[in-house]
């Protein structure tokens, strides 16, 4: 098993990853990392600063989605006394506080055109323009980039300088998704598990095979971190010993179906009658067959023999649900 710190694998692809983050932390270039929403690029981003020369240093995270477009200028560069009317003093932007850190600046592609040629010479030269101020400043800030958009889509459609890019993606750090990472699925989520259990001081869930299943079959739309909301939020929930596959939310469960069994029936809170379930299915396949006894029995999964086992087992009850139509072609086999 590969491992960085906090991050897990056992698929061989991601471990590759990981050796190259283990590489890559110890230069001093940008690096864009791309990969769908929820894959772990703001962790990636910590090993990369983490295992870098700057580690002593700040270490500042920036979602560029998350602030308006008007307020990040001063953010990132700060602004000087009488830039603003309630400004006193010189207030002191991401790029100074961070000297000789990391700065990791997320959904990247969210960026204004402006500040992407602003940011670009940051890069560049290290320079940049306090709001307000004709004195350039400089800084020693490595950047991080991270975007779960398509950067070549976004500089065709005019909204991503193409120069930028190229500065950003010195290194490109490509993230899996966790369908992807098949191997990991149980990995990570026992893992979350006892983290969650220790974290809120509860006695770890165990864990039935059949959960296991149905979440390695699962999508993960929201990849890692949807598997780690999972974890906690059944530690917290749920109070029995052991987690099986009723207790965990039904959307996890649909795909599972070719995996753990010809199809699932969730067993209702208060139980249920199953000569009555059987009873249906059968009057359902005998219905649907038309007098067809093979395809009756194929619907089923059964054989000709334990077909006709079944519908003597039932006899009058049987032909009482069964339709005028269906109980002509059947009876025969009843009485």
């Amino acid at each position: 098993m590969a491992t960085i710190k906090e991050i897990f694998t056992k698929d061989a692809k991601f471990a590759q990853i990981l050796r190259q983050v283990k590489i890559i932390a110890t230069t001093d270039a940008s690096v864009l990392i791309t990969g769908e929403t929820g894959t772990g690029k703001e962790s990636i981003a910590e090993m990369l600063f983490k295992q870098s020369q700057r580690a002593g240093h700040t270490f500042t995270l920036l979602n560029c989605a998350a602030i308006s477009p008007e307020l990040l200028e001063p953010i990132l560069f700060g602004y000087v006394k009488g830039a603003y009317t309630d400004a006193l003093d010189d207030t002191q932007g991401i790029i100074e506080a961070t000297h000789k850190g990391t700065l990791f600046l997320d959904e990247i592609n969210s960026l204004p055109l402006a500040m992407q040629a602003k940011l670009l010479r940051v890069i560049e030269t290290g320079e940049y323009l306090p709001v307000g101020s004709v004195t350039q400043r400089k800084a020693d800030v490595r950047i991080i980039a991270a975007t779960n958009a398509s950067i070549p889509l976004a500089i065709e459609q005019g909204e991503f300088r193409a120069d930028l890019y190229f500065r950003l993606s010195v290194f490109t750090i490509d993230l899996p998704p966790l369908r992807e990472r098949h191997a990991d699925i149980r990995l990570l989520f026992t893992h979350y598990l006892n983290f969650f259990a220790s974290k809120y001081n509860v006695r770890c869930l165990d864990v039935k095979e059949e959960v296991l299943l149905a979440l390695e079959s699962y999508p993960w739309p929201g990849n890692i971190r949807e598997l780690r909301n999972l974890a906690e939020n059944l530690t917290i929930f749920h109070r029995k010993r052991t987690l099986s596959l009723p207790h965990i939310p039904s959307r996890y469960k649909k795909y599972q179906i070719n995996t753990i069994a010809p199809l699932y029936f969730e067993l209702p809170e208060f139980g249920c009658d199953l000569l009555k379930v059987e009873l249906s299915l059968l009057c359902q396949a005998l219905e649907n067959a038309e007098g067809n006894i093979n395809r009756a029995a194929n619907l089923l999964g059964l054989t000709r023999h334990t077909l006709y086992y079944r519908i003597k087992k039932f006899g009058q009850n049987l032909l009482v649900v069964l339709s005028e139509k269906s109980r002509l072609q059947y009876q025969h086999l009843i009485v």
